[in-house]
């Protein structure tokens, strides 16, 4: 497959701060890719960079083969859209959608065509003649999609395009944008801070911290398999288990990470014994939190250690989960189920039995 975006030695400095730390990346043609971070890790400094909004401190931009490092936004192909939308008030849906083949000095007729099959492809046929205070969030977003891919660039940038909007909707519009950019076919990257948003409609993730990518992976591979704490942390909820803590409870040293829906709660008396695969660990129950589909339970452990155990709400009451608050319980998980971090995976280990044996 063939590299879209190519990114070598790139690093952007802010006098003393190094927005972006000496970044290496290839992005693959027709590739949704995801730039995934908290406020601050250097994931829109990046787009800017692509975009040609900023100019690199060091090192290369090459889009489809091109060095395009030294050249001005405009004289890229590629097209950006915002948080914002940026949909001018004054003008139709169509009107907007062609502005750009306007600038371009497209003719008009081929202007129409394109236009058409634009709104087309982001669902909003026959809304050409409406105002933008006339559409919801969803469809000015759409709009604003529109008015980018009308342009057919290589490489279309999309800069917390979803943030405006309310929790159902994003969520409806993170399958939509993933069904466009397969329609389209063109290169996609998304900046969020969002990791459900990430996490559903990309192909790859790239998790930044500090101005560096902390894992570049496939969703999958990023939840499963996270490659530092700091990862496990910000993708998902995590529970860590450490130094004397692991070495009790997993029989190992080092440090590891296991999800809350991979363990188990139970009854003191009806937990198995540890070995064989399986660990076990007691506690109290300090909080239930009901999520609607879910249910968290946060467990103080005898270890020393709090740990977060999540199940899904499939019975009709959750009045039993609701009152075991402040109750004794045990905690279960497979030792297959535990993620080493900077290290091999942990062997099993022998029950109380086989060590006397």
């Amino acid at each position: 497959m063939s590299t879209a975006i190519e990114l070598r030695g790139l690093s952007k400095h802010f006098g003393e701060v190094r927005a972006v730390d000496g970044l290496d990346l290839e992005i693959a043609d027709g590739e949704f890719f995801s730039m995934l971070g908290p406020s601050g890790s250097g994931k829109t400094t990046v787009l800017r960079l692509i975009a040609g909004f900023e100019q690199p401190t060091n090192g290369t931009i090459t889009l489809g083969g091109e060095d395009v490092s030294g050249r001005p936004s405009f004289a890229r192909d590629v097209n950006t859209v915002f948080q914002d939308y940026a949909i001018f008030p004054h003008m139709s849906v169509r009107q907007n959608v062609e502005y750009g083949l306007r600038v371009k000095r497209v003719p008009r007729a081929e202007r129409r065509k394109r236009a058409e099959h634009a709104l087309e492809t982001v669902r909003l046929a026959g809304y050409d003649d409406r105002r933008p205070h006339q559409l919801s969030g969803g469809q000015r977003q759409r709009v604003a999609l529109a008015r980018a891919l009308v342009n057919r660039p290589k490489v279309l940038l999309l800069d917390e395009p979803l943030g405006a909007l309310d929790l159902q909707l994003r969520r409806e519009m993170q399958i939509e944008l993933k069904e466009i950019q397969r329609d389209v076919g063109i290169t996609f990257v998304f900046v969020t801070h969002d990791q459900e948003e990430a996490l559903t409609m990309s192909d790859r993730i790239a998790v930044f911290n500090n101005g560096r990518i902390e894992q570049l992976a496939t969703p999958v591979q990023l939840y499963e398999h996270p490659a530092s704490a700091f990862v496990a942390g910000f993708v998902g909820t995590s529970n860590l288990l450490q130094g004397e803590v692991a070495e009790q409870l997993v029989g190992a040293e080092g440090t590891f990470v296991i999800r809350p829906e991979k363990v188990t709660m139970t009854a003191p008396e009806a937990a198995p014994a540890a070995g064989d695969g399986t660990c076990v660990a007691r506690g109290v129950v300090r909080e239930v939190v009901y999520l609607g589909a879910t249910t968290h339970s946060v467990v103080d452990l005898d270890a020393g250690v709090t740990l977060t155990v999540s199940h899904q709400n499939a019975d009709k009451t959750i009045d039993a989960a609701l009152e075991r608050r402040d109750h004794p319980v045990a905690l279960v998980w497979q030792r297959d189920n535990l993620v080493p971090l900077g290290g091999p995976r942990p062997g099993p280990v022998a029950s109380p039995e086989e060590e006397r044996a």
